[in-house]
């Protein structure tokens, strides 16, 4: 197992948790097409491909349109559309035939969250992406598919609020919305994305696959 991001100290708790036989952590980050290179060298140095890539990136702000900037924009896209997409790209060559591609979507792709449109949009272009790159990949027998959580009790969400009692005050307002009472919880997504990621899901491709509490569904 490959892992990679920015903050290497998360890296190595990641690899402690794992286990350092099983677990290489690279740091880098997914926009700079430098870094991605080296994840990649990585990879194929240890002589194996990949059987399946979750390209879990994801940044989010709350901008209303007349206050959204280029530089909002361009953050927003670079990380969770053209990373995303490098992020597959450069990995083909490594990629083994029949593998397992998951894509981190959200709900808000969905939705018309008021401030919340650049990242909406983005995670929309992840949804088309997954569709594209299916019937793209489908020669290889390489299955593209799209991971769409609803509101999840993450420190992501969390630091979509000014402060920690604003936090609170925000968590509760995203649960009542979620038809099951409660915001979802992390290792309930790595559950969905364990089954894109297996061959339980083999004649699964193209699609998204929300955990969601039933939020964009009722």
């Amino acid at each position: 197992m490959f892992i990679t991001g920015r903050r290497k100290t998360e890296l190595d708790a990641a690899v402690e948790t794992i286990g350092s036989a099983a677990a290489t952590a690279v740091t880098g980050d997914i926009a700079n097409l430098d870094d991605l290179d080296r994840l990649y060298e990585t990879v194929h140095s240890r002589g194996r491909g990949l059987d399946v890539l979750f390209a879990n990136t994801a940044i989010a702000e709350f901008v209303p349109l007349d206050q959204i900037t280029e530089e909002h924009f361009d953050t927003l896209f670079g990380i969770n559309v053209r990373g995303t997409l490098f992020t597959v790209q450069k990995a083909l060559p490594v990629l083994n035939e029949g593998a397992s591609v998951i894509l981190n979507g959200s709900t808000n792709g969905d939705v018309g969250a008021e401030a919340f449109g650049v990242y909406a949009a983005s995670k929309a272009a992840t949804r088309s992406f997954a569709r594209t790159w299916a019937n793209e990949l489908k020669g290889r027998g390489i299955r593209v598919n799209t991971i769409t959580p609803g509101p999840t009790d993450t420190p992501g969400l969390s630091g979509l609020a000014s402060d920690e009692a604003q936090a609170g005050v925000f968590r509760q307002h995203l649960a009542a919305q979620v038809p099951l009472g409660r915001l979802g919880r992390p290792e309930e997504i790595a559950a969905a994305v364990a089954f894109l990621a297996s061959d339980q899901s083999s004649f699964i491709t193209g699609s998204s696959l929300y955990v969601d509490g039933g939020v964009n569904q009722i």
